[in-house]
């Protein structure tokens, strides 16, 4: 029974808790067994709570068998991404300077999950404050994906995504600046949202692209913590109300895809693409036809992703590398040549792509999903690849040179969050190598609602997310 306890959804946990079929501390037993297990070999924690696990289980326990009505996450154990803070647990944000930090408040969303009744089990890892595209950190090393031990999980919510898909809890929290969710859950094979701009409200917000988010393993999980994290909180100036559609419904309507517009992309206009990824996008797109979707696909025009990113981020890494190198940290080389890059980005470059530049972004995908309730692209170009640093590894694509692989795979990830729009990575298939590769499906603002349940039921015309690495 533990083996299959690892792999319950957080739905099916809340119906055989309630049912007393298992009990809280079954499954937090079952899940820490699973954390020691899997924990030398992919390096997806950087703080466990084991002990207080244990208490909050037991605390579940009676509180079940007393027949109290409780929260829908209430006894579910769960992860959490190092860079939120979690009061009273030690927060590094993935950096040596931080490595005895213990926050006194909460993340919002982790506030929030807090209430539910949800179980910690601990700190997942990160790479430096979230910003490689790879879980690569100074002070905690390598994290894997558990398809392969010794290739990336990707970044830089990687501990998160690895390890739900290793059986360490069915649900995480992360986040998401640029595909922190999504390329995660990609290249791990998990399922991972990254919301509408505001839909997850963060204390003092100053960067509207970015956001926090769950990920699971399937698509209803990772719902039902999108539903009771969403809706406004003064702290954060650009969260929203919360949205009047239930995404539990919306992940749960019945039916296949009849009727549903998808507008296609292979790339984004990035134009390098893996082959074993883009037959297994094409093979994702009959099986989209064949389960009722009107399927078009589309071209978009957008800016040069490594461009615009130098544009947007180059003088945050700047700002960064001096704050970093003050505390004595030694910076990562890609950390250095961002910074360098952003001497010659003019104060109106930075200004025209902020503004101008994010709104032609929009307009862009506007124009490409007219007709069509969303759009689809690969989460990421390539699937995972070894470790190799702070860029990942470099590697030949297409039969083009590619020097950061960990960078190729936020290119088409990067375009909808400048856009403020929802974006959704599922399991789409794998290599014939066993590496997973994910679906990425974008939906309009603030149609979050719409864009899981097209993601919801693409799922259950497919077996890819039910499929357990052998660990």
């Amino acid at each position: 029974m533990t083996d299959e306890l690892i792999w319950k959804s957080a739905s099916e946990l809340g119906e055989l808790y309630r049912s007393r079929e298992v009990s809280p501390v079954e499954v937090v037993e079952a899940v820490l067994d699973r954390m020691d297990h899997v924990q030398p070999t992919l390096n997806i924690m950087v703080t466990e709570t084991a002990d207080q696990a244990r208490a909050d289980a037991k605390a579940a326990e009676k509180r079940f068998a007393a027949g109290e009505d409780l929260p829908l996450l209430y006894g579910i154990p769960m992860t959490v991404k190092d860079l939120a803070d979690t009061r009273g647990v030690r927060t590094t944000y993935g950096c040596v300077a931080f490595a005895d930090h213990v926050p006194d408040v909460d993340n919002i969303g982790w506030e929030r999950l807090k209430a539910q009744g949800v179980i910690l089990l601990g700190k997942t890892t990160t790479p430096e404050f979230g910003l490689l595209g790879v879980t690569e950190s100074k002070l905690t090393g390598s994290t894997s994906t558990p398809w392969r031990p010794g290739y990336n999980a990707g970044g830089s919510s990687g501990g998160a995504a690895a390890a739900v898909v290793a059986g360490v809890g069915p649900i995480a929290w992360g986040s998401d600046g640029g595909g922190s969710i999504r390329v995660p859950s990609s290249l791990c094979g998990a399922v991972g949202i990254k919301p509408s701009i505001g839909r997850i409200p963060y204390t003092d917000c100053d960067d509207a692209d970015s956001t926090d988010g769950p990920i699971a393993r399937n698509v209803l999980d990772a719902a039902i913590v999108l539903e009771v994290t969403n809706g406004h909180d003064p702290r954060d100036r650009f969260s929203v109300q919360k949205d009047t559609r239930s995404y539990i419904e919306a992940a749960m309507a019945p039916g296949d895809l009849t009727g549903v517009r998808i507008a296609a992309c292979h790339h984004l206009g990035q134009n390098i693409l893996d082959p074993d990824v883009r037959r297994l996008f094409n093979a994702a797109l009959e099986d989209m036809r064949a389960a009722g979707a009107v399927v078009e696909e589309v071209e978009i025009d957008l800016p040069d992703t490594e461009e615009f990113f130098a544009h947007i981020n180059g003088h945050s890494y700047q700002q960064y590398a001096e704050e970093l190198e003050g505390m004595g940290v030694e910076l990562w080389p890609m950390i250095k040549e961002l910074a360098k890059v952003a001497n010659g980005v003019t104060a109106r470059q930075v200004n025209d792509a902020n503004h101008a530049g994010k709104t032609a972004i929009y307009n862009a995908f506007r124009a490409a999903m007219a007709g069509a309730d969303v759009m689809v692209t690969p989460t990421t170009a390539v699937p995972a690849f070894p470790h190799g640093g702070d860029r990942g590894s470099s590697g030949v694509v297409d039969g083009i040179k590619v020097e950061s692989l960990g960078h190729l795979c936020h290119m088409t990830t990067e375009p909808p969050s400048h856009a403020g729009l929802p974006a959704i990575s599922v399991p789409g298939g794998f290599t014939p190598g066993g590496l997973p590769i994910g679906l990425q499906f974008i939906g309009g603002l603030w149609a979050d609602a719409d864009l899981i349940s097209v993601a919801a039921r693409y799922q259950r015309a497919t077996n890819w997310h039910t499929l357990h690495p052998e660990l």
